[in-house]
């Protein structure tokens, strides 16, 4: 009963154009999130002060109503993608140097794509409409609520992606493998990492931070090519992604590289524009040097100074 009320709000406000939907962001959600519900608003000066200790607090209030700004539109765009027609996404995504991805899957070999929570990640799933030849499979981790997960799955499956769980990567490429196919697997990969697997800490926006390394581990033990996602912001509703090469031989990398090699791409990508990035997630709730409570002091300062 959750899903089905859920969806059926999704495809109403779908019905409406994208532009009315961003109306409705600026005028009514962005308010209510921002000035009246402050969501996370701690964790996102904590993250914003820590990344850029350079800028006045005039900058970083700037920065954080701009990410406010987007990250209400965001949460339309993906409502909007019950209802969205493949014309339109077709219209509203540019994908470059997907010859990356089609050589290898040419020649028999799994891609492992790399990317963050930056722009609308969700429209990733465009890329089949793009590049029909691909098989497309994007990891993901369950919801709690079944009712979220449901539907998440009805919108990141509409144009003919594949959803795998993380805990089946590595099955499904042996399936694959057995088979004599490939596929590209989309991976989300700037989340924090859990206490049991801070196994790499690197200099990430001015601070020790933990970074996962099971994409590296999996590219090794499966040959996968690693490819990052490069998503640029064109205007208001339009997305770019440009696929860059990390490495096609997994096994000639030295430890870690591939780890850091996507982390310094990721960072190049959120200090293009900042606001696009997901600064409510607590990505650095694990810390070498510093305690969350002297963080958020320091986050406070910053933004009084």
């Amino acid at each position: 009963m959750g899903y089905v009320l859920l969806y059926g709000f999704c495809r109403l406000l779908a019905f409406l154009p994208l532009n009315l939907l961003y109306f409705l962001s600026d005028v009514f959600l962005y308010p209510l999130v921002y000035y009246v519900a402050a969501y996370r608003k701690k964790v996102v000066r904590v993250n914003l002060a820590a990344s850029f200790p350079e800028k006045s607090p005039e900058e970083l209030r700037k920065l954080e109503k701009r990410f406010y700004r987007y990250f209400c539109a965001l949460i339309l765009e993906t409502i909007y993608l019950s209802g969205i027609s493949g014309k339109e996404a077709l219209r509203r995504t540019t994908f470059t140097n997907t010859g990356i991805l089609e050589n290898c899957q040419a020649k028999g070999q799994q891609v492992l794509i790399m990317l963050g929570h930056y722009g609308n990640w969700e429209y990733q799933s465009f890329l089949n409409l793009h590049c029909p030849g691909l098989h497309q499979i994007n990891v993901y981790r369950p919801l709690r609520s079944k009712a979220f997960d449901r539907l998440m799955l009805k919108l990141r499956t509409r144009f003919g992606a594949e959803m795998v769980e993380k805990q089946a990567v590595l099955r499904k490429i042996a399936l694959l493998r057995r088979a004599g196919q490939s596929a590209v697997f989309g991976m989300i990969a700037d989340q924090s990492p859990s206490k049991a697997n801070l196994h790499y800490w690197t200099r990430f926006l001015n601070q020790d931070t933990a970074v996962l390394n099971g994409v590296e581990r999996l590219a090794r033990s499966s040959g996968a090519a690693v490819v990052y996602a490069d998503v640029r912001i064109l205007k208001r509703g339009y997305y770019s992604t440009e696929f860059k090469l990390i490495t096609d031989k997994p096994g000639e990398t030295a430890d870690n590289e591939i780890t850091e090699e996507y982390s310094r791409l990721m960072e190049q990508s959120i200090l293009r524009d900042p606001a696009f990035w997901l600064w409510t997630h607590r990505r650095w709730k694990h810390r070498r040097n510093q305690s969350p409570k002297t963080a958020q002091k320091n986050a406070n300062k910053q933004f009084r100074k």
